[in-house]
């Protein structure tokens, strides 16, 4: 077995229907490669939902495993711990993925000795791509990532997509798994678990490969686009940060990066504004403003 595809999933049944659709149609041989679903303690009817698909694509190495924790990184965890493949891949239940992404990661691990990688992350809308939205909204939403063509090393200042990742197993050994106190639990719109294992990973020195023909598509519902998500989403990634910034020591530093971006994103609302598209202008300091906070209340916890 050369790649486990790990997918966590909580309460999301219909979309991940559509995710395990389109990884059944990998164009690799189904010898070298298998699917492990997580349920993480979902409410809905993910485990039938799954276990309908386990006898629809019986001619695939397709499981569906447990974990009662609830938590993404408890959930990702359970997926390596699960898992058979000398090589893991990170997808997310509202994605699909391109016909050669399993072929594209073994021949990135296999040929060119790469211990970690991220693939192509491409945003599509349910609805349409929101007027309002920026690069910069967009890159909290979506995470898209585009670098070209060519397999190359993603330079320390980009931080992969959650949503396509994959490592050799070994990195687990070496660096430990994903942080549980961070990423998705339930609900809460905590983030930067990926953020905290690459930092782990290139602090000792491993490259980062990006491979281009490992696509995911992203699907952003409209429930994702609401002032309500919204808010709540750049909240969580400010209590992220924070949590991040405090386990490192780093809290000063979180401080002076935050006001350095509050600056910047207020000359960007003003050329947003002077370009007459005050509603990126809106949702930019929104989004700033959401961060702040989340920074700023669980500061005031501890």
């Amino acid at each position: 077995m050369e790649l486990s595809i790990v997918i966590s999933t909580y309460n999301n049944a219909n979309s991940l229907v559509r995710t395990i659709d389109s990884v059944a149609k990998q164009d690799a041989d189904r010898s070298l490669w298998e699917c492990v679903v997580v349920n993480n303690a979902s409410t809905d009817d993910t485990k039938s939902k799954v276990e309908s698909l386990i006898q629809k694509y019986n001619n695939i190495n397709l499981r569906l495993v447990d974990e009662p924790q609830q938590g993404l990184s408890f959930a990702r965890n359970r997926g390596i711990a699960e898992s058979k493949g000398n090589f893991i891949a990170f997808i997310d239940d509202d994605e699909t993925i391109n016909t050669g992404f399993v072929s594209a990661y073994i021949d990135l691990f296999l040929n060119h000795g790469a211990f970690a990688a991220a693939g192509a992350v491409k945003a599509c809308y349910d609805s349409g791509r929101p007027r309002w939205m920026s690069k910069f909204t967009e890159l909290m939403i979506a995470n898209p990532i585009d670098l070209g063509d060519s397999i190359t090393t993603i330079t320390s200042n980009i931080t992969p997509a959650g949503g396509n990742m994959a490592f050799n197993r070994e990195i687990f050994t070496l660096y430990g798994g994903f942080d549980t106190e961070l990423g998705r639990k339930g609900r809460e719109l905590l983030g930067g678990e990926e953020n905290d294992i690459f930092e782990r990973i290139r602090s000792l020195g491993e490259r980062v490969y990006y491979v281009p023909n490992a696509v995911v598509y992203h699907h952003i519902g409209d429930h994702k686009l609401t002032k309500e998500y919204f808010e709540k989403l750049s909240y969580g990634v400010g209590v992220s940060k924070f949590i991040r910034a405090d386990k490192e020591g780093l809290v000063h530093e979180l401080y002076r990066d935050e006001k350095m971006k509050r600056l910047y994103t207020v000359i960007l609302a003003i050329l947003y504004t002077l370009a007459l598209q005050p509603q990126k202008a809106v949702w930019l300091c929104k989004m700033r403003k959401g961060i702040s906070k989340g920074i700023l209340e669980k500061s005031q916890e501890l």
